[in-house]
């Protein structure tokens, strides 16, 4: 599959997943009154099983197995997660950013890392 497709694919599957992240962000946020950083590393762990099962079958059609597929995409999750962690203490809790718009950036930035981190190592 060419990069651009894959690309595609891997912003289509990032939606699907990121809408399951916001939903359980938005839901502790307002629903109950959890601070942004924590409710949003739950989002990122239920994006991210998404993730992993759409992007397997899908963007990369891996063959690898389970194992070694899933424990490089847990890798790779994990360096995610912290660069969420980071962004969002850094411009939520330091910078007073709504967290909505810091939880916007900071997605972006994690979805090219990741992609090309799954792209080349944990799919390739």
């Amino acid at each position: 599959m060419s990069f651009a497709r894959q690309l595609r694919a891997y912003i289509s599957v990032g939606a699907f997943a990121t809408l399951a992240h916001y939903s359980v962000l938005i839901g502790l946020v307002e629903g109950a009154h959890w601070p942004a950083v924590p409710a949003t590393l739950c989002g990122y762990i239920l994006g991210g099983g998404v993730a992993y099962v759409f992007n397997r079958r899908h963007t990369f059609k891996s063959a690898q197995s389970h194992a070694r597929a899933g424990f490089r995409f847990a890798l790779v999750a994990l360096v995610g997660f912290c660069v969420t962690c980071v962004l969002m203490v850094l411009l939520v809790d330091q910078w007073s950013a709504p967290y909505l718009l810091a939880q916007i950036i900071t997605t972006l930035v994690a979805m090219f890392l990741t992609f090309t981190l799954n792209r080349l190592w944990t799919f390739g």
